[in-house]
């Protein structure tokens, strides 16, 4: 297969070509023998065409995808996601973003387009937690921005109706666990809207794109859209799939051609794959952790349910216990009620057998005389 491909990309180098340029400069070798063996074996493999370049890498990415030299690619992605034609006009700084944070970003572009809307391009090697809501953050923040610069541009003629549409567009390498309830969906697209029907344009959108599930829904199956083959390109690393893309849309062989021609500066792309590692290895940690503080929150929150059950529990028994209390006491009082009324009654014979004895007394007295 690494020949199949060598045959489309002339520019693949062989594995010993690339050791024998590593091992003859000592930065190299230094930056190589820092990786772990599946690390090296990875980079090798990638440079030599054994497996795709990750077109993901956050490097690589913003390269072949760059919005300011080659503004087309990133169009005729968007356009397929947004479903309307779409032109860049200029990449935006990260100037308001939210404060920094170790994400899970593997990159994060924001681009103005010609109509005046944000659009922000993510693209997640694993899946935040909470997704939903930390998009609708980083929505209000595009929504913000866009605010600020209008209302500054515009000064007294500002109008809100100025305000144009806010994108916030995510494309998961491995998606979150909200989105495995839909295994067979791996495009979600979602605006504001009413449940009456009311007709209101609210501003924010957003584009989900599940790549694992992508993957694995279109496995054998032939390419049949132009986003499917962007799909394709960005989420496919087997050289396999990258003979069969460029056979059903050749227009993507040159975005190949690039990558390999950019493997052939060694050092540049060593430092990048170093950087991907420690981004992912920042990322994987932090991936843990939220995994980890989410699994307590859930415990923390199973064991307030637990608490307030027993809580429950314990004051469904002090009520019984009062009742039986009550119940005791009404019992007991009524107990000597009737141990007062016999007392009564025993008293009351007691005094009628003296009354028959003293009778009894006169009448033998009386059969005496």
């Amino acid at each position: 297969m690494t020949q199949k491909l060598k045959t489309y990309f002339p520019d693949i180098r062989q594995r010993e070509e690339l050791l024998e340029q590593i091992h003859g400069n000592a930065a190299l070798e230094q930056i190589f023998h820092g990786w772990n063996p599946e690390q090296q074996n990875l980079f090798l493999d990638c440079c030599t065409g054994v497996r795709g370049v990750r077109m993901l890498y956050d490097s690589f990415f913003k390269i072949i995808m760059d919005p300011d030299t080659v503004p087309e690619r990133m169009e005729e992605l968007l356009s397929l996601l947004l479903g309307q034609n779409v032109r860049i006009l200029k990449v935006l700084p990260q100037e308001s973003r939210i404060a920094a944070e170790d994400s899970l970003l593997i990159l994060d572009i924001v681009v103005e387009l010609a109509d005046g809307s944000i659009a922000n391009v993510e693209v997640q090697k694993i899946g935040y937690a909470f997704p939903g809501q930390r998009a609708a953050c980083y929505s209000s923040d595009l929504l913000l921005r866009q605010y600020k610069r209008v209302k500054s541009e515009r000064k007294k003629l500002f109008s809100y109706r100025d305000i144009r549409p806010v994108y916030t567009i995510v494309l998961f390498e491995e998606s979150p666990r909200e989105f495995r309830s839909l295994p067979d969906r791996y495009l979600h697209r979602s605006r504001q809207v009413f449940d009456t029907g009311l007709e209101m344009d609210l501003l924010q959108k957003y584009v989900f794109v599940s790549l694992d599930n992508f993957r694995r829904l279109t496995q054998n199956k032939d390419i049949e859209t132009k986003l499917e083959a962007w799909l394709h390109f960005l989420s496919r690393d087997e050289p396999e799939e990258i003979i069969r893309l460029i056979r059903t849309y050749p227009e993507f062989r040159p975005l190949y051609e690039e990558v390999y021609r950019l493997c052939q500066d060694t050092e540049r792309v060593m430092h990048m794959f170093s950087k991907e590692l420690e981004e992912l290895d920042r990322n994987t940690v932090q991936y843990m952790i939220d995994e980890m503080q989410d699994e307590i929150d859930g415990m923390k929150e199973a064991m307030d349910g637990m608490k307030d059950e027993l809580g429950k529990k314990d004051a469904a028994l002090a009520e019984q216990e009062t009742a039986l209390r009550e119940k005791d006491a009404a019992l007991q009082e009524a107990l000597q009620e009737q141990k007062t009324a016999l007392q009564e009654r025993d008293a009351a014979l007691q005094e009628k057998d003296a009354e028959i004895q003293a009778l009894r007394r006169e009448l033998q007295a009386l059969k005496e005389q």
